[in-house]
């Protein structure tokens, strides 16, 4: 007569391996199976770990991005940060997702005016609307001089309302294009 697999299943039962190890609480070893001991941190394999600033609010965390194979494998508190000494708030211990996630939209999409669905379209084509959009209003709108002959040079056209999610950097270089561009209206997410 053959075991059967539940006969030898049984042994590996955890109730019973913690009444034969006598721990009542499953706190010990008995807690463990296979694939828990074997279990190995994310951020251990990685190739090199990369310092960065959470994309979100502003105030500047500290992240560290775990890299292997060329490819981000984590995202955590930076714990030398003193910002945030290695902590991070729910949006920023989800970076992970915003960057990997595959949700994200990787292609242009646009709707016509009056349309009802979204079509892809390539991204020359979307930055080429966008430019002769933004030279249309300016043009259309361009103020030189107020009503006693001040300059003015500016556009009340145009307006920019920037995102925490950019970097010191990418916002200075946002302010410069759209000063540039007489808009006078530029403002950031992150002071309002």
């Amino acid at each position: 007569m053959g075991v059967s697999d539940s006969d030898q299943r049984l042994p590996a039962w955890p109730v019973l391996r913690q009444w034969r190890e006598k721990d009542a609480k499953g706190l010990g070893e008995t807690a463990f199976s296979k694939r828990s001991i074997e279990l190995t941190p994310r951020t251990k394999t990685a190739d090199k770990v990369v310092k960065s600033i959470c994309p979100y609010c502003g105030v500047g965390c500290g992240q560290e991005v775990y890299v292997t194979d060329g490819k981000i494998t984590n995202i955590e508190g930076d714990p030398d940060s003193p910002v945030s000494r290695g902590r991070l708030c729910p949006k920023g211990a989800a970076t992970f997702q915003l960057v990997t996630g595959s949700h994200r939209v990787h292609s242009v999409l646009y709707r016509k005016p009056g349309g009802a669905r979204w079509e892809e379209i390539p991204l020359d084509r979307a930055m080429d609307m966008v430019a002769a959009r933004v030279k249309e209003a300016r043009d259309e709108n361009w103020k030189d001089k107020d009503d006693d002959g001040n300059p003015l040079h500016h556009t009340l056209a145009i307006a920019h309302l920037g995102r925490a999610t950019l970097d010191n950097e990418e916002h200075y270089l946002i302010k410069k294009l759209f000063t540039a561009l007489g808009v006078i209206q530029v403002e950031n997410q992150a002071r309002i």
